[in-house]
């Protein structure tokens, strides 16, 4: 059994323990895991023990672990198919911002970075996402009906936004908690550079010596990181290296291997 969310599985892990004693076991780990549940839920920690294997999507995760289940724990980091990259705009630096409105993805701290940018600076963002909170789909609103250079298209297919993703100068990721974000992934597989908060999940993805963070909730840094990436094509071009160094992390046939592995060593 391979189950995934080490909380909302428990019921099955359970079961599939009092069943079958023997045969083997494989938990996949979210952010939500490792950063909020961990620390408080029993059921999520006994899920941890019952595993053979565990999961975790990026490789800072590891620090979350209890010690005594370290071991067991592989890094499988997700995939997406690489795009082909595309000629791009020089008269504007277009950004994209990929998350469902709600808290934990904090999309307020890339809405308000536009109140540090001059009128003048031709920097924009696209957002695409559902409204899950309606004091976030209000500041949405508020913010399209006064900044231009804003636009929140609301939720889009996947194949539209990866388009959007590949099109795009540069990719926001402000999350105040990722597990590993999928958006990074298609965002450095299109050949899209990122910048994102400093939290782990971000860190485990991108390494610690990334050159593209800011601080959880610092709309002014963030507002810095795109004007500096602007006006300084050269380090623009640094973090687009950068980004492109990872890419190997996310390849399919990678991410195939590592889980056919897996799953040979656990039978």
């Amino acid at each position: 059994m391979i189950a995934l969310h080490a909380r909302r599985s428990f019921l099955a892990v359970q079961d599939w323990r009092e069943r079958w004693p023997d045969k083997p076991l494989v938990v996949t780990l979210t952010g939500t895991d490792l950063y909020r549940d961990l620390p408080d839920s029993a059921e999520a920690r006994v899920s941890l023990r019952a595993a053979d294997r565990l999961i975790v999507l990026q490789e800072d995760a590891l620090r979350f672990l209890p010690r005594a289940e370290r071991a067991k724990a592989h890094v499988i980091y997700q995939s997406a198919t690489p795009l082909r990259g595309c000629d791009k705009p020089t008269t504007r630096l277009n950004c994209i911002l990929v998350g469902h409105l709600r808290s934990e993805k904090d999309p307020l701290t890339a809405m308000r970075a536009w109140e540090f940018l001059g009128r003048e600076e031709p920097i924009r963002l696209t957002h695409v996402g559902a409204a899950l909170e309606d004091g976030l789909a209000g500041a949405a609103l508020d913010l399209q009906r006064k900044e231009p250079r804003y636009r929140w298209v609301g939720p889009k297919p996947h194949a539209w936004t990866r388009q959007a993703i590949k099109r795009a100068h540069l990719v926001i990721v402000p999350s105040r908690m990722e597990g590993g974000a999928n958006v990074i992934v298609e965002a450095v597989t299109a050949g899209t550079p990122v910048v994102a908060s400093r939290v782990s999940g971000n860190i485990g993805m991108l390494g610690e010596k990334f050159a593209g963070y800011f601080e959880i909730g610092d709309s002014e840094a963030l507002a810095g990181l795109l004007r500096h990436y602007w006006e300084k094509p050269g380090s623009f071009r640094g973090l687009s290296q950068q980004c492109r160094a990872r890419c190997a992390l996310f390849q399919p046939e990678r991410e195939r291997s590592a889980l056919v592995r897996l799953i040979e060593q656990v039978l």
